[in-house]
This record gives C-alpha cells, sequence and structure tokens, in this order.
C-alpha cells in the first residue's frame, strides 16, 4: 500500500510539473559539466620504495531551472564514479554515487512560496566494504535506494541562496541488503521502509573571486519516531577554473544516516582534472 501511495506522489509531482512548466525556453537555464581526474605512478627498480598506482574519478553535474512568471521548476543531478588500483590488489571503488532533487514551486505575493520536492539517492554499480585482506559487497544499484518527498514553504528570493523546511516523507528500498530498511524488532524481514517526518534544505552558489566558485547543499530530514536524530547530508564544493578545461577543485561530502551506520561519514578529495561545458 505505501508503494502504491509513493507511485502516486511520484506520479502527482510529474503531471503537475507536466501541466504547470510551460515549454517556452526564455524561462529555462541548463547547465552540464563534466569533469575527469587521474593519477597514475610506474615504478620499476625503485630502490626507494613503493608501489604502482592508477586512480581515475568522472564527475557529471547537471541542473535544468524554469523560473517562469508563476511557477520554479529546479532539477539538478549528481553523478560520481571513482576507482583507484594499488600494484596487484584489484580496482577499488574510492566514489560511487548518483543523486538527484527535483523541486516545484508556486510564485505567491510573499517571501515564502509553497514547494513540492523529491530527492533519490543510490549508488551506480556494486559497492564493497574493505577490511585489512578481505572485502565484501554491501550495496548495488537501488539496494538501497532512498527517496524522499517534501511538502513546505521555500525561501527562493536570493540569486546565491535558498531555502526551505516542510513535512518530509522518506522511503528506502533494498532487496538483498536488507540491514538499511529492516526493523530489528519484529520477526520480518522488511525490504521498504517508509518514514513521515520534517525537511529542512539549504543551497548555496556564490562566486568567490572570478576564477573561483563556492557551491553547498545541506540536506536535514528527522522522523517524527525519533525527531531528535537527523539524517545528514551536506555537499560542498570550491573549484577554480584555470584555464576553459583546467580546473581544480576541493569536495567535502558529510553524511550521517543512523541506517547505514551510526558513525558520520566524511569523504574530502581534492583533485586537479578537466572539465568540460556541455551546455
Amino acid at each position: 500500500m505505501k508503494k502504491i501511495i509513493l507511485f502516486l506522489v511520484l506520479s502527482s509531482v510529474a503531471i503537475v510539473a507536466q501541466e504547470q512548466v510551460p515549454a517556452d525556453t526564455s524561462y529555462w537555464k541548463t547547465s552540464g559539466v563534466v569533469g575527469f581526474n587521474i593519477s597514475q605512478v610506474a615504478l620499476s627498480n625503485w630502490a626507494q620504495g613503493g608501489d604502482n598506482s592508477l586512480a581515475y574519478n568522472l564527475v557529471g553535474n547537471g541542473a535544468a531551472k524554469y523560473d517562469g512568471p508563476s511557477w520554479i521548476f529546479d532539477n539538478s543531478l549528481k553523478i560520481s564514479y571513482g576507482r583507484t588500483k594499488l600494484g596487484d590488489d584489484d580496482f577499488k571503488n574510492t566514489d560511487n554515487e548518483i543523486f538527484m532533487d527535483n523541486l516545484l514551486s508556486k510564485k505567491i505575493d510573499w517571501i515564502f512560496d509553497p514547494y513540492i520536492s523529491n530527492t533519490a539517492r543510490t549508488v551506480i554499480t556494486s559497492g564493497y566494504a574493505y577490511e585489512a585482506d578481505t572485502s565484501f559487497q554491501i550495496s548495488k544499484f537501488f539496494d538501497p535506494g532512498y527517496l524522499n518527498q517534501g511538502i513546505g514553504l521555500i525561501y527562493d528570493k536570493n540569486e546565491f541562496f535558498n531555502a526551505r523546511l516542510g513535512f518530509g516523507f522518506k522511503e528506502t528500498f533494498t532487496s538483498d541488503y536488507n540491514s538499511y530498511s529492516d526493523d530489528p524488532e519484529t520477526d520480518e524481514v522488511e525490504k521498504f521502509k517508509f518514514e513521515t517526518g520534517v525537511e529542512f534544505v539549504a543551497k548555496a552558489q556564490y562566486p568567490l573571486t572570478e576564477i573561483i566558485n563556492l557551491k553547498s547543499e545541506l540536506f536535514l530530514f528527522s522522523a517524527f519516531s525519533d525527531i531528535d536524530i537527523w539524517d545528514v547530508r551536506w555537499d560542498t564544493t570550491i573549484m577554480a577554473k584555470l584555464t576553459d578545461l583546467i580546473n581544480v577543485n576541493l569536495n567535502v561530502l558529510l553524511i550521517y544516516d543512523k541506517d547505514e551506520t551510526v558513525k558520520t561519514q566524511l569523504k574530502e578529495a581534492l583533485q586537479l582534472g578537466i572539465s568540460y561545458d556541455l551546455f
């Protein structure tokens, strides 16, 4: 029943967006950037010690925003995938995620506007945990998969910043890796978990200099059943564009989700690589 409700909610969002957002391209602003970074070291008879290494990372960021007379339809997508290999070891994943955010808001004559939203998060391919000399699979595409919907009010009157607050709904989907959705207090193994609560999202994008840009996105969700515990996703990137193709970027991603682990997850990446504006 909950899956049917979820399907209806998502279908309603798509239908409203399709019916209410005109096709006039003058109101659309789109962007798409893909970046590729690679690092390689090869050693032969190297007396100082060390080992061969190869690492690469691919990141894609896309956005499409309709800002019309009465409606705002804002969409963003981030895809990141990276692997590394040291010596004779097999390749290991260092990055593996798809994250999408969609928002539809109605402009009214007030400082805040009503909105509905949907976010989705999952891995691209099989994910593994690496411990000592062993590894074991802990995830695959949409296993787990996370969907969040929100309905509430948004402040979007500033060119560089917006924030929204509302009621939130979170769905966790699993197939084989049920620890993310299972309730240990029941005998049944739950492959689907539905939670209601509160969401808060804040986004900032600001040019620090002519070549350096800051982008930061904070997503918070707390279920009514555990209102004192918050799911956190804070993704911050500082990018310096050295040439039309070469850039340096520092990305810090902080995640806390007690269904994944009771510890705070932190990823930091400093990369020099190639970026290309698709549109």
